[in-house]
């Protein structure tokens, strides 16, 4: 068989697999649910190997969905992380055989403190199930390795299943998107939700213009402000337009141009402006893509500038919409 023809193969025999194991959910999966939503600890999972590794990502996925969560290697919690398991978490174990050396050891001393404990194995009579409150079968018809040893569609039905367990605990703490920015602050989602224009606008420095500057004088704050605009303003400091680097390749094609000219000749005197430098910063990328602008000046009520928004402090802060 040629490459693409195994990968086909292999992703056929992973999604059989999770198909067949929809079979498999039953109320033991809403008794998991409720061990881990009454959890007033953390829920603790553990596993070696394959098992052990996917049981980390569980962790981080129930984590970051509002379940308290990390994971917990066998052989360490035998050499005394098992102390980090309270009285009042649970544990969710996990090994395929049922059978595993290291973890079987660590499953009284889990009992003894009468830990809530959800057993994910492949066998019903393995040890680890007989332990469990609770038994979640991760049973399998066949791995996708051609020598049906190395833990493949079994960790996929694992993995799964462990997403399973963190969306149905989501629904029923009824976690929002802004629940999850929350614990996602540097992701994009975080800053969609949470980042404003007040923390990423300019205030100091500002290209400013008055009214009467001449063309070439504005040209020459425009470069050094970097920002391809200037802004025209009073001696209140009230925005009166804006003249950005297009207005001036506009201005080059009028016949009676002049460099001497006043900069307020060529400018923008109804600029879009926002108020609200509380406003979400996401918003405000709308708006400058709407009005197909590179810059918004921020105001107050009476038209003082208090700073800008530039399109590039948006790209470089990862704002989008």
């Amino acid at each position: 068989m040629n490459p693409q023809d195994i990968a086909k193969e292999v992703l056929e025999t992973e999604a059989k697999t999770l198909l067949d194991a929809v079979k498999l959910i039953d109320d033991a999966f809403d008794k998991a649910v409720e061990i881990m939503y009454n959890t007033k600890g953390k829920c603790i999972i553990t596993g070696v190997g394959k098992s052990g590794l996917i049981g980390a990502k569980i962790a981080a996925t129930l984590a970051s969905t509002g379940t308290p969560s990390f994971f917990i290697h066998p052989t360490e919690a035998l050499h005394g992380d098992l102390g980090m398991i309270g009285p009042q978490d649970s544990v969710l174990a996990i090994s395929y055989s049922g059978e595993s050396e290291e973890l079987i050891k660590i499953l009284p001393h889990i009992k003894r403190f009468d830990i809530p404990l959800i057993a994910m194995a492949g066998k019903d009579d393995s040890i680890l199930a007989k332990y469990g409150d609770v038994f979640l079968s991760i049973q399998v018809e066949k791995e996708a390795c051609p020598l049906g040893a190395a833990p493949t569609s079994s960790t996929t039905l694992t993995l799964a299943l462990g997403d399973a367990l963190a969306v149905a605990l989501m629904k029923k703490r009824n976690f929002k998107a802004e629940d999850f920015a929350s614990f996602h602050p540097g992701g994009s989602l975080g800053k969609r939700l949470f980042v404003k224009i007040e923390d990423l606008m300019r205030k100091e420095n500002l290209p400013k213009i008055k009214p009467d500057t001449p063309l070439k004088e504005a040209v020459v704050v425009m470069s050094e402000g970097r920002l391809g605009n200037v802004l025209i303003v009073d001696e209140n400091d009230t925005l009166i337009g804006v003249l950005s680097d297009g207005d001036v390749r506009r201005a080059l094609m009028q016949t009676d141009f002049s460099i001497d000219t006043e900069a307020i000749k060529y400018s923008n005197l109804s600029p879009k402006t926002c108020q609200n430098e509380r406003m979400l910063a996401s918003e405000a990328l709308e708006m400058i893509e709407n009005y197909k602008i590179q810059m918004l000046p921020i105001v107050d009520e009476l038209g003082h500038v208090k700073g800008v928004l530039h399109l590039h402090d948006l790209v470089e802060a990862g704002i989008k919409r």
